[in-house]
């Protein structure tokens, strides 16, 4: 729960969706930001929830999009190749840490996250 307020198990699902559809983006380039954005278009004036966590799925997509250029940048100098697997794990340990989180009814804030949506 949230604030104290109720939520039901479809607000929960979709906002679980939110955050595990982006694991497309390791199989369909730019599919981490596709998948939440295509969540939260459908939802977002439907439940409060769904809206907040997508949202935050996106912010941190598009984070962790910025962060992977410029590891691929930094691959010049060596040190991006380890950035790149760094950004990778992380990514994918926060999206399953997140979606269980939603799924359970409790907030989550991404670390590392820029906030471009408010």
């Amino acid at each position: 729960m949230t604030n104290g307020m109720q939520l039901s198990q479809d607000d929960k699902t979709f906002g679980m969706l939110a955050h595990l559809s982006a694991l497309a983006g390791f199989v369909i380039p730019f599919g981490n930001i596709i998948g939440p954005l295509v969540v939260w278009l459908i939802k977002k004036d439907q439940s409060a929830w769904v809206d907040q966590q997508g949202k935050e799925s996106l912010n941190f997509q598009i984070s962790i999009s910025i962060y992977a250029i410029i590891s691929a940048i930094l691959t010049l100098i060596v040190i991006g190749v380890l950035l790149m697997i760094a950004v990778g794990i992380f990514s994918l340990v926060m999206i399953i840490i997140a979606s269980v989180k939603v799924n359970n009814g409790e907030d989550f804030k991404y670390p590392l996250c820029i906030r471009f949506l408010k």
